[in-house]
């Protein structure tokens, strides 16, 4: 009896080890980064959070690092369902040990859609430069163009598109889960509903009672803002005048520079010396994302930029960090395919 109690005590042992040894941590730093200094009021004092593989403290290795840009409200908390999928990453076999980090883009309106602003910061700059920057010093990472990826989802997935564009020199892969705000469609259309219910809203504490004209808000101060126009400082492309719309063209220029779809032209020899770009967007998302990731993606066929292109049943969040989700087994497999790992 004593033997086999001691064979049992053993293997619980080993058991638990292995559990121990196949889960990854979490870590959390701060970035005081000179590109975030604004005069809009946000802090440029950071919050980062950094998923470490299984085996980093006790090995010399170095990984490959996936940039991961959260969604609108979202922070860079990486909680236990986000360790647990990053973790099964690795037990699966999907992907080889790697280094996920989410940095804070949380502003006071929620968001910084990953846009060097005159207002709130540059923290497209900030995403591309100040955070790699801080990992390859801190981390022991593989400290090249090549090992590094860039994805997110929502408007995590529109900067993911967008740095990819500007920085090819920085990042060799993109992934964006259901991008936003690739083009004037939908809930962001001029004719939509949006435009007036913000010009209705004339205080803060109003403002944050919405949704869409909260994004509104929040992408104005990112892309076009104006010192001069409290309570929002901000400057639109539409008004509305009683049912009147007006057509602010100045600033209709300055968000078609932002948004992927109108920014192709421009930035399709960047985007051709990507190593891989996908995006995909959920069958019963809200209509606006496979309309416009469709039209993002004939863009690119058109200028025959190689991508992948998916849609699956899904709507905005139901397939993401689950178990059957696209992080799991569709982004992780994709920067396995496509980073370059230490031999």
């Amino acid at each position: 009896m004593g033997k086999i109690c001691l064979l049992f005590l053993v293997t619980l042992l080993s058991l638990n080890l292995r559990a121990q040894t196949s889960a990854g941590k979490v870590v959390t730093r701060f970035i005081n980064a000179a590109s975030l200094r604004n005069t809009g009021g946000e802090n440029p004092n950071r919050r980062i959070s950094v998923y470490l593989p299984p085996g980093y403290e006790t090995s010399k290795g170095r990984y490959p690092v996936i940039y991961y840009l959260h969604g609108f409200t979202g922070t860079d908390s990486i909680g236990p369902n986000i360790k647990n999928i990053l973790d099964l990453g690795i037990s699966k076999g999907k992907i080889r040990p790697y280094i996920l980090v989410i940095a804070d883009h949380f502003t006071l309106f929620e968001g910084s859609f990953y846009s060097n602003s005159t207002l709130t910061g540059n923290w497209s700059d900030f995403t591309a430069f100040d955070l790699v920057d801080y990992m390859d010093k801190n981390f022991r990472t593989l400290a090249k163009r090549g090992s590094r990826g860039i994805g997110g989802h929502s408007m995590g997935g529109y900067g993911a598109l967008k740095i990819g564009m500007l920085h090819p020199g920085v990042f060799n892969s993109v992934y964006a889960m259901s991008p936003g705000l690739l083009a004037f469609v939908k809930e962001f259309g001029p004719n939509s509903t949006s435009y007036k219910e913000l010009g209705n809203i004339k205080t803060t504490e109003a403002l944050r009672k919405s949704y869409y004209p909260k994004v509104l808000v929040a992408v104005a101060r990112a892309w076009s803002p104006n010192p001069a126009k409290p309570p929002f400082f901000i400057d639109l492309p539409f008004v509305y005048q009683g049912d009147s719309l007006l057509v602010n063209n100045p600033t209709l220029e300055k968000w078609n520079q932002q948004m992927p779809v109108y920014m192709v032209d421009k930035y399709a020899d960047s985007l051709r010396k990507l190593t891989a770009l996908k995006l995909d967007w959920g069958r019963n998302d809200a209509s606006r994302f496979p309309l416009q990731c469709g039209m993002f993606s004939q863009k690119l066929e058109n200028l025959g930029i190689a991508h992948f292109a998916e849609e699956y049943i899904g709507d905005h969040v139901n397939k993401i960090w689950s178990t059957d989700g696209r992080v799991l087994n569709a982004l992780l497999p994709f920067f396995n395919d496509y980073l370059e790992f230490e031999k």
